[in-house]
């Protein structure tokens, strides 16, 4: 397993998508995969670097696990802001037009249906969210 430690600011996603993609190109992860991971993993980070932390940026851990045959990547994203769980929210209904929808989940959703598996965990004051593709 690999560990970045990186401030919750937007200006570093290059970064986290850096140390993402370097590992799943070290495991040989299909280009259509990676981009799928990408957009789960923008999604979260900037979501975190967006509404965790109230009085400025706070670190994020993210934690990216190559395992398994067929293998897979497990990647969490952990900081200590608010408690929010990002899949809890009801999908959007996509049925309606623009216009109709309320504001807010298609990222979300989106990672919901390409992830393999998405999971939440609030333990010891942080927030645990882990995505799982298989690669």
């Amino acid at each position: 397993m690999k560990t970045l430690n990186i401030k919750a600011d937007r200006k570093n996603l290059h970064r986290v998508l850096a140390f993402i993609d370097r590992e799943l190109f070290n495991a040989g992860c299909r280009m259509k995969t990676k981009i799928q991971i990408d957009i789960a993993a923008e999604e979260l980070f900037t979501n975190i670097a967006a509404y965790a932390y109230e009085d400025g940026p706070g670190d994020v851990y993210i934690d990216i696990d190559i395992n398994g045959d067929p293998a897979s990547a497990e990647i969490t994203f952990s900081d200590s802001g608010k408690p929010f769980d990002p899949f809890s929210n009801e999908d959007p209904d996509i049925t309606l037009n623009a216009e109709e929808r309320s504001v807010g989940g298609l990222g979300v959703y989106m990672v919901k249906k390409t992830m393999d598996e998405v999971h939440y965990e609030y333990s010891d004051g942080m927030n645990h969210t882990t995505i799982r593709k298989m690669i």
